[in-house]
């Protein structure tokens, strides 16, 4: 009897676990049945592009304060020469011409250097004196964008001819040549038409004492100093 009873309360037991548990088996089948797919999956990212290498550009010019025609130059001119009145030097001579050629270069607004080669040739009747001066100097600078007032100074080696076949002192004719260490200051202007090239006002008292020697054999000294008035013209490369 008791065993009777066991095997229906197992029997029972089982057939409501089985109960229980179809509805969930089913709606699991009929789910499936039906293809209800999981949610599906994000989109990818859409692709982009990197931004595209920038172009090589030169880097900018460096700064240039205002007024500062910088860099090196090339700087001619030619004029008149007007000589000393001594004594002992050019009194006789009338007025001559002359040309200066210089390659300089601008280290700041205030100041530049330049070396340079000249002429300067006077006369009178038959007689005649030329100069070639080769000379170093610098320049201070008064720094403006279209007109520059300068000061100038150098020194080099005068290289002068004398020829005078008709001697008005005691001495007999000279036809002699030497050379001597001489100097100039000079004073001028440059008017800046473009960036690069400016018309130039400029004004030079050379000096110089070379020693010649007369056909007599007589050395003395002759002082071919004197004022220039130049007009030319400088180019910055």
């Amino acid at each position: 009897m008791k065993k009777a009873l066991v095997l229906a309360l197992v029997g029972f037991l089982a057939a409501g676990f089985a109960a229980a548990a179809a509805p969930a088996g089913a709606q699991e089948y009929d789910r499936y049945e039906r293809g209800t797919a999981p949610p599906p999956p994000p989109p990818p990212a859409k692709y982009t592009a990197p931004p595209p290498p920038a172009k090589y550009t030169a880097p900018p010019p460096p700064p240039r304060p205002v007024g500062f025609h910088a860099g090196p130059y090339l700087f001619a001119n030619i004029g008149l020469f007007e000589p000393n009145d001594y004594q002992e030097g050019l009194w006789q001579y009338d007025s001559g011409w002359n040309g200066n050629i210089a390659i300089g270069s601008r280290l700041s607004p205030f100041g530049a250097i330049e070396g340079g080669v000249g002429y300067y040739n006077v006369s009178t009747g038959s007689n005649d004196v030329s100069v070639v001066p080769v000379t170093i100097g610098g320049r201070l600078i008064i720094p403006h964008p279209v007109f520059e007032l300068y000061f100038g100074g150098g020194i080099g080696a005068y290289f002068a001819s004398l020829k005078e076949p008709v001697q008005v002192s005691p001495l007999i004719g000279t036809d002699d040549s030497n050379a001597t260490i001489g100097g100039y200051v000079s004073f001028g202007l440059d008017w800046w038409v473009s960036p690069k090239v400016a018309l130039n006002l400029d004004t030079r008292y050379q000096m110089a004492n070379p020693t010649f020697t007369s056909n007599s054999g007589v050395s003395y000294d002759v002082d071919v100093s004197g004022w220039e008035l130049n007009f030319g013209v400088r180019v910055n490369f």
